[in-house]
């Protein structure tokens, strides 16, 4: 597995997402010890870099983790969040909770959840409107100097809010949504990040699964697996986004490979400093994803894909779109 820097954090060039091992996917939760198997086997195939948060579960995903690396701990950049829907402080509202007093509880939890007297790389995970981000990064700055968080990250945030951030504590790291049918991060945030030396951590690089081209039918999600309500997955927009995966399956069929090996070969290829963190509980998947690291597409399908017919909808629903770039 060939590795890349993200700042000065060194991760594996493919990750993993653990949160659909506990939350918010279908049969998220339903097998344990096949959650800590795909852990166990993405360590074996040199995935170094597994991300969780908080908030998944909430809490029990962190638990799920620490679980599954420990005695394993010294082969794993641990990334976790905070400030995604919970709040240590009193504060009212809708838990985006990054006030210095907040952070502090947080963190603790973090630290004993996961079984480990540190935090490879601490992410806020949407940007607190009430704490102004200087204030956060402020007592992140400070869990740095204590040694129990090695590096900082930022998740959905805007580029003002980047800027402002980086210049209080270097931000190693930018999480946001990143693929083959979300692009946005190409305009602006992907050149302000190389500008300051900011890594590119994209979370659902394979389109929430849609990109992988086995779900053609919303019948195959659970009742309360949330892409029953992602704009890019109900009513005509599923089907219209459908032709997405067929144009993937072209190159597929030319490359030998996978759409989801596809998808991930297409996103290492954007740079470097780029480490996308699919998301999977299963064994098989993990061995499917992190074989993209061996792909390498030619010009002429890196030109098809770039020219992919763009995705139809919102990438999260109004609730969830508020809450980013700012």
């Amino acid at each position: 597995m060939k590795h890349v820097f993200l700042g000065g954090l060194e991760v594996s060039r493919i990750g993993l997402g653990a949160m659909s091992m506990s939350a918010y996917y279908t049969g998220a939760g339903s097998d344990e010890a096949e959650s800590v198997r795909a852990v166990h086997r993405a360590l074996e195939l040199g995935v170094t870099h597994i991300d969780t948060a908080e908030v998944y579960g909430p809490y029990t995903n962190e638990e799920l983790v620490g679980r599954a690396i420990k005695g394993r701990r010294d082969q794993v950049v641990l990334a976790t969040k905070f400030g995604g829907g919970i709040s240590y402080s009193g504060r009212g509202g809708v838990g985006l909770d990054s006030s210095p007093a907040s952070i502090r509880v947080a963190v603790e939890g973090s630290l004993k959840r996961l079984g480990t007297d540190h935090i490879d790389l601490y992410y806020q995970h949407r940007v607190d409107p009430a704490t102004p981000i200087e204030e956060t990064v402020g007592a992140l700055a400070e869990l740095v100097a204590q040694g129990k968080v090695r590096h900082i990250g930022l998740s959905e945030a805007g580029p003002a809010t980047i800027r402002r951030a980086h210049a209080v504590h270097p931000v190693a790291a930018l999480q946001t949504e990143y693929s083959l049918w979300t692009r946005d991060v190409e305009a602006e945030l992907l050149p302000l990040l190389r500008e300051l030396g900011i890594g590119l951590v994209p979370y659902s690089p394979l389109g929430h699964g849609f990109l992988t081209g086995r779900i053609r039918s919303m019948d195959q999600l659970d009742a309360d697996d949330w892409r029953q309500g992602n704009p890019r997955f109900t009513g005509e927009n599923f089907q219209r986004n459908l032709r997405i995966v067929d144009e993937v399956e072209a190159v597929v069929a030319q490359a030998n490979a996978t759409p989801a090996q596809i998808a991930l070969a297409w996103l290492l290829a954007q740079g470097d400093d780029i480490a996308p963190i699919p998301g999977t509980k299963r064994v098989s998947r993990v061995e499917e994803n992190t074989a993209a690291d061996g792909i390498e597409l030619t010009a002429g399908q890196i030109a098809r894909l770039n020219d992919l017919t763009p995705a139809v909808g919102d990438r999260h629903d109004d609730i969830g779109m508020a809450v980013i770039d700012r």
